[in-house]
């Protein structure tokens, strides 16, 4: 569905990717893994033209992406950055109401109600700022604004950071949700081991490139990821 071939991006003399190339195969979830400024989130900001590329080819579903943001979204790739960034200023079925902003009033309208199905919470907070939200609250927020888009891949940049582990664990059930209702996931994030619990296919990025790849159950049991990422120490 989203292959990525051969792509390298520098910021000014900085090689921040280099030659990195995989897929994302339809109805899976993928995550990418590594340490802080492997360039994970270089990565994901690349795919979805926040970032511009010095060299290589994203397609989606055979063809190359846009070149600017907002077509990359009308595309169906949509991105929930890292930190959230909601509108603290408007209320949460405002924030909402943004992220359907490509679609028609009246379907934007009709989507709403199937966010606060998924996302009980904020149907109980829908009136509120979402400045006033707790960090977990908001994470769900943006979620929820990036699948008013109705998006064919969920592109999620770091979606644990900064949470208590109880909302950990809600997030990632979510992020299961959503991907059994047929949306497929890039999952962008730190956490590895929650990553690779719910993911079917894992690459681990380190100074701007794949040094290893595989089925996340494979990899959970490898010594070395252990060690490195998983905090398994072993012998």
């Amino acid at each position: 569905m989203l292959k990525i071939q051969h792509l390298s991006v520098n910021y000014d003399h900085i090689v921040a990717l280099q030659d990195v190339s995989f897929q994302v195969d339809k109805g899976s979830i993928v995550s990418i893994i590594g340490s802080n400024g492997a360039g994970k989130s270089t990565l994901i900001n690349t795919i979805s033209a926040v970032v511009r590329k010095k060299s290589g080819e994203i397609l989606l579903e055979g063809a190359p992406l846009p070149a600017s943001a907002h077509k990359v979204v009308r595309a169906g790739v949509v991105q929930v950055p890292e930190g959230r960034h909601v509108f603290a200023n408007l209320t949460v079925t405002e924030n909402l109401i943004m992220g359907g902003a490509r679609r028609n009033a009246g379907e934007a309208a009709r989507k709403i109600p199937e966010m606060y199905k998924l996302f009980p919470i904020l149907g109980e907070r829908k009136g509120q700022m979402a400045g006033t939200l707790s960090g977990g609250e908001q994470q769900m927020l943006a979620i929820a604004r990036g699948l008013m888009a109705e998006p064919k891949i969920l592109l999620l940049d770091e979606p644990s950071l900064g949470l208590a582990p109880i909302i950990v664990n809600q997030v990632f059930e979510i992020i299961q949700k959503i991907n059994q209702s047929g949306i497929t996931v890039l999952l962008v994030e730190q956490n590895a081991s929650k990553a690779m619990q719910i993911s079917d296919y894992t690459y681990v990025l380190e100074n701007g490139k794949v040094i290893r790849e595989g089925k996340s159950a494979d990899l959970r049991k490898d010594p070395q990821i252990q060690n490195a990422y998983l905090g398994e120490k072993k012998e």
